[in-house]
């Protein structure tokens, strides 16, 4: 299925937001909660599924829908379509402070996109999502981005979200080593694997925590400098970085014996 094209505008800094404008009959599909607002002519409805053609009927949309709760995401998919006579607008805006990313697949190796699992904001009729596990099993343990990943596929305009700055890098046959969690995407041809930090010393006395995930090969990476992970270890009172030693062990340590 050719995704519907559609214009875009993002507006804001630190916390953006994508507004969408539809032809008549154009169609943005979106995760449940994620519209700010929209105009007169557009209607929305929940549907089971993401609408692409590789669904495949009721079965494939009950899989690709029992893959979402696999992913922790909601059972549905908000579909947003223009039926005024006009072109409309709707936005949409994540639920934490970021950057939105304006990914056209066509654009991308084998027009897929590999991303965290709660990173898919909005796309055009026509995308496809599913879940990607991650073969190797230390990433799923160690890594922060976790065993499961969401793949985007298709041909047309997606839009993730990411916390903080996003940076990207295009790798050639190179190796690049980031902090967990902080992997927002990367194209399908890139090896993904979590690796220790360095030696013993640098493991306990660091701070920059006992595993860092590897990205090898030629490709283009996305980097996030605030996932919400680390938004919320920064927050709290207590958290892992309270010290100044806070992502190593050392530091863990000795918040169990703070007053």
């Amino acid at each position: 299925m050719t995704s519907h094209e559609i214009d875009y505008k993002i507006i804001g800094e630190d916390i953006q937001v994508v507004e969408i404008e539809l032809d008549p009959n154009e169609t943005v599909i979106a995760e449940a909660g994620a519209m700010l607002f929209m105009e007169d002519g557009i209607t929305f409805e929940t549907k089971m599924g993401d609408g692409s053609q590789a669904t495949g009927g009721f079965l494939g949309k009950l899989m690709q829908a029992g893959s979402r709760l696999v992913m922790g995401e909601s059972l549905f998919m908000t579909h947003f379509t223009n039926r005024g006579s006009g072109k409309k607008k709707v936005a949409f805006a994540a639920p934490y402070p970021g950057t939105v990313m304006p990914i056209n697949l066509a654009n991308i190796y084998q027009n897929t996109l590999v991303v965290q699992k709660d990173a898919f904001l909005c796309a055009a009729l026509g995308t496809k999502l599913s879940i990607h596990f991650n073969q190797k099993l230390g990433a799923g343990l160690f890594g922060g981005e976790g065993f499961i990943l969401e793949k985007v596929q298709g041909d047309g305009m997606a839009f993730i979200h990411a916390g903080g700055v996003v940076m990207k890098r295009q790798l050639n046959n190179e190796t690049i080593r980031v902090d967990t969690g902080c992997v927002v995407g990367f194209e399908p041809q890139i090896d993904f694997s979590v690796e220790r930090s360095g030696g013993l010393r640098s493991m306990v006395f660091g701070g920059e925590g006992i595993f860092l995930a590897t990205l090898r090969g030629t490709g283009t990476v996305w980097i996030q400098s605030m996932p919400i992970s680390k938004l919320i270890q920064r927050l709290a009172p207590y958290g892992g970085n309270a010290n100044k030693e806070g992502g190593s062990v050392l530091g863990q340590l000795g918040n169990l014996f703070e007053g």
